[in-house]
């Protein structure tokens, strides 16, 4: 389970335009920063959370009257939700910089209890501001931080690298069995890259990435001298992990898919035809209905076909339903891995910014 990815910004420099003499303390000197609401808008459509954390130095002194200070900011605050850009914290040290309280940016003492909560996902975070402290708070937190300002980064710079990330996920699995690295990118299709050292299997998993629609890389070495089955079941679990990984929250996602095609019920293989159905759930779970003219093919033993997407669906944590019917074995098994590689195609797609479910979590 993915946790809150947050943007924890700051204000002056950053939502609004900094003034000469470094406070806002009338309406007058409320100026927002170029791109920071249609940014903010697309981090928000993103999956992120916003958290305001600024320095105001002296806030509630004479050189800094409260009321002076209340009356814009809560006309930002104001104008951002009409907007649908809602804080859902707003974090105001009113130090000087010279009392060094642990407060103080980038200080630590007002957002400890993002550190100790694990529904955040604090290294998927971001830090904006325009200052030095700025970054060195993210790298207090455990996050990426973005500088603004000339010679540094723009709001639609920041926007695109983060709201338009490919998603991506590199796994290394190590056993005593087997050696496995799988890359995924499921925003970018290209040859499938598969290297397990089994030729039919190869060919198999190669249908994942092509029918699937992602980028996909394996490599395994494994103890073949033994038999197939490590290596069939850990490279499962590979990918279904870096699917996973992948994934991330999920956030906007289509989450189901199927092999349904134009005029079919299933995907045809010449005289076998091959039916999946998937839910990116966050529940593993696998269901099989078929059975196999003989009990191997290509070298590869017939019951590991079922076992690699019960290992895939486990790991994927994943709903499964896979079902075949034919005479010859192998269009059996290909159309398995093209079924489910068309399903999950439908399930990855992005169609959207909800999160699909109404439990909040996928």
């Amino acid at each position: 389970m993915s946790g809150t990815r947050i943007a924890f910004l700051d204000r002056d420099g950053t939502l609004i335009e900094e003034p000469s003499d470094f406070q806002v303390d009338s309406y007058a000197k409320v100026r927002f920063v170029e791109g920071m609401i249609p940014a903010l808008l697309r981090l928000r459509d993103a999956g992120f959370e916003f958290v305001m954390v600024t320095n105001q130095d002296g806030l509630g002194t004479a050189s800094f009257p409260r009321e002076q200070f209340e009356g814009p900011q809560a006309m930002v605050l104001q104008l951002l939700e009409s907007q649908g850009i809602v804080f859902r914290e707003v974090l105001v040290d009113e130090s000087f910089e010279h009392e060094g309280k642990p407060t103080r940016k980038p200080g630590l003492g007002m957002l400890m209890h993002y550190l100790r909560d694990r529904s955040i996902d604090l290294a998927n975070s971001i830090v904006v501001g325009d200052r030095e402290t700025d970054l060195q708070l993210a790298r207090n937190l455990g996050c990426r931080g973005f500088r603004l300002g000339p010679g540094f980064t723009t709001w639609a710079q920041i926007a695109h690298e983060v709201a338009d990330a490919p998603r991506r996920a590199v796994v290394e699995r190590r056993t005593k069995e087997t050696k496995i690295r799988v890359e995924v990118d499921l925003d970018s299709p290209a040859e499938p890259r598969v290297r397990t050292g089994h030729g039919f299997f190869d060919h198999m998993l190669e249908q994942l990435g092509k029918h699937g629609g992602f980028g996909l890389s394996l490599q395994c070495e494994g103890d073949l001298g033994v038999d197939e089955h490590h290596t069939v079941e850990d490279c499962a679990l590979a990918i279904g992990q870096a699917l996973r990984e992948a994934l991330g929250s999920k956030r906007g996602v289509a989450r189901y898919g199927d092999s349904v095609g134009r005029g079919a019920i299933t995907l045809p293989m010449d005289e076998t035809l091959a039916g999946a159905a998937v839910d990116l759930s966050g529940r593993p779970y696998f269901v099989f209905e078929g059975k196999f003219g003989r009990e191997e093919v290509g070298g590869l033993a017939t019951e590991l076909v079922p076992h690699f997407f019960r290992s895939l669906a486990d790991e994927g944590r994943m709903s499964l339903h896979l079902r075949v019917q034919g005479e010859n074995t192998h269009h059996q098994v290909e159309a398995c891995f093209k079924a489910v590689a068309r399903a999950l195609r439908k399930a990855i797609r992005r169609e959207g910014r909800e999160l699909p479910s109404t439990k909040g979590v996928l």
